[in-house]
């Protein structure tokens, strides 16, 4: 990474469902040269055992429907074995109902990912299960939107 972005190319407004409600934040994604930065920053998670929740790109395009039906498998167009898929991210760790976390990525483009969706599930993905990590349901979803 060798340049700075101010502004973020990309943004996905985060909501959570009916099991989840009081769930939201953003997710903002910045092209560089060399890789994309994925910023995180949720709210209202709910109580859990590990205090991890998965949390990937998926290939569909919206957030409608109880349980986010229409987000589809994660976003995969090489068809990889999970966790190699493209939209296979680090688990998000819970800290006073919150996560933040910033990671960065040369498994797509911001281009590339523009009109997908970003989940976040209710278990952490154990990295190993196909074909997406066994990361339970999905309790919060955003699309990804062109920002400039």
């Amino acid at each position: 990474m060798n340049n700075y972005i101010p502004y973020p190319n990309a943004i996905a407004a985060i909501h959570g469902g009916k099991e989840v409600p009081g769930l939201f934040g953003d997710i903002k994604f910045y092209q560089t040269k060399d890789c994309v930065i994925v910023s995180v920053n949720i709210s209202g998670l709910p109580d859990s055992k590990s205090g991890f929740f998965g949390f990937h790109i998926h290939e569909g395009n919206s957030c409608k429907g109880e349980g986010f039906p229409e987000t589809g498998s994660h976003y995969n167009p090489a068809g990889n074995p999970h966790p190699r898929h493209s939209g296979d991210l680090p688990p998000l760790i819970k800290c006073n109902g919150g996560a933040h976390m910033s990671v960065t990525t040369d498994r797509f483009t911001v281009k590339e990912i523009i009109g997908k969706t970003v989940v976040i599930h209710s278990m952490p993905d154990d990295f190993t299960t196909q074909p997406a990590g066994n990361a339970g349901t999905k309790i919060g979803c955003g699309v990804i939107q062109q920002v400039r």
